[in-house]
């Protein structure tokens, strides 16, 4: 069994359980819509595979065997714009449970990082933010990641400062970090912020 028939075959076991559609069929039938778990499923391929939203109905078109995993068949496959608007329809705690999910997919390492970043929002949907009065500028994601394997353990994401590490007033450790040199360690690190 190959790696993406295997991812194929955990994304949609995983995305049948947090769908409250598991028992319809992936595909539209008589004008209806697609069944989360299939959209779902969908992206993450195209995620797993690092396609865009064209690239990816494409090349599942000659996988009939990743799309009989779905439940799909070549001329199910949805157009590429209808694919991109349900990304956004597909609630947080779904992503959420995914990302923990993939991440039990790898082997963990006994080394954690931690690291945020701030995202400009307005570059990525100025027509957007105009059309709204929309008024964040940043985004800060605050991510949880295997130094060895890479995998994004968790994900944290803010647009003000309430709850980000600027705002950040008590830091806690297991017992394994109750070591004077730690102690000492983190209270300089607390006096200079």
């Amino acid at each position: 069994m190959n790696v993406t028939t295997r991812f194929t075959e955990e994304m949609v076991s995983l995305a049948k359980s947090y769908s409250d559609d598991s028992d319809e069929t992936a595909a539209p039938e008589g004008g209806g819509s697609f069944a989360e778990y299939a959209i779902i499923s969908l992206h993450g391929l195209r995620i797993f595979l690092d396609e865009t939203y064209e690239m990816i109905i494409n090349r599942l078109e000659v996988m009939p065997p990743i799309l009989e995993i779905i439940g799909l068949e070549p001329e199910d496959l949805p157009h590429p714009s209808t694919l991109n608007k349900w990304f956004d329809k597909i609630i947080m705690e779904v992503w959420r449970v995914l990302l923990r999910q993939s991440a039990q997919l790898h082997e963990p390492s006994p080394h954690v990082a931690v690291d945020a970043n701030y995202y400009e929002r307005s570059p990525a949907s100025k027509h957007y933010c105009d059309r709204t009065d929309y008024r964040v500028q940043t985004v800060e994601a605050t991510k949880l990641v295997d130094t060895e394997t890479q995998a994004i353990l968790e994900v944290h994401c803010t647009t003000t400062l309430e709850g980000s590490d600027a705002e950040l007033r008590t830091l806690t450790a297991d017992k394994g970090y109750d070591s004077q040199y730690c102690v000492k360690l983190f209270e300089r690190w607390a006096y200079v912020r």
